[in-house]
């Protein structure tokens, strides 16, 4: 009788299959969904929410480190562009100029990330040479932190 050998199972302590997408990121994706559902489910009939109140909102919903850094990165983008519209994008704060996304506030705890960012989009006039940064890490708001959002953000607009 011949032998037969098969190849081991190798297996992780977890078992788990990888997809691509961590549940942070599936999360997000669907919060993006849902408020685009909500935005076209809104008919002229159906009272429109606030988009300032909803941000406004997540924002309260946020642990108290991110959430007081949110609070202030939301002060400093009102007052230094009014032109920005509030708005969430996958289940965070953002602020958009003409419906496109310009600027946008991200919670470390989203992501279980070590910090929070505040993050542009290419519709950001931040260009410089052949390469600039599009996104910040924000450990904590001092006054230097908060006089760079601003200046960032009167550039993003301008």
């Amino acid at each position: 009788m011949k032998g037969t050998r098969t190849a081991a199972k190798t297996t992780t302590a977890t078992d788990e299959k990888y997809d691509g997408f961590t549940d942070e990121e599936r999360s997000a994706m669907k919060e993006r969904a849902q408020e685009l559902k909500s935005a076209t489910r809104r008919g002229s009939r159906a009272a429109k929410p606030d988009p300032e109140s909803e941000v406004l909102a997540k924002i309260a919903e946020m642990p108290e480190a991110d959430r007081v850094l949110a609070e202030r990165v939301h002060a400093i983008v009102r007052a230094a562009a009014p032109e920005l519209a509030p708005k969430l994008w996958y289940g965070m704060p953002a602020y958009a100029k003409n419906g496109k996304v310009v600027c946008f506030f991200q919670s470390a705890q989203k992501f279980k990330s070590r910090y929070a960012t505040l993050g542009f989009s290419d519709q950001a006039h931040l260009d410089d040479g052949a390469m600039w940064p599009t996104s910040f890490a924000l450990t904590e708001m001092t006054p230097a932190a908060e006089a760079r959002i601003d200046a960032l953000v009167r550039q993003a607009v301008s």
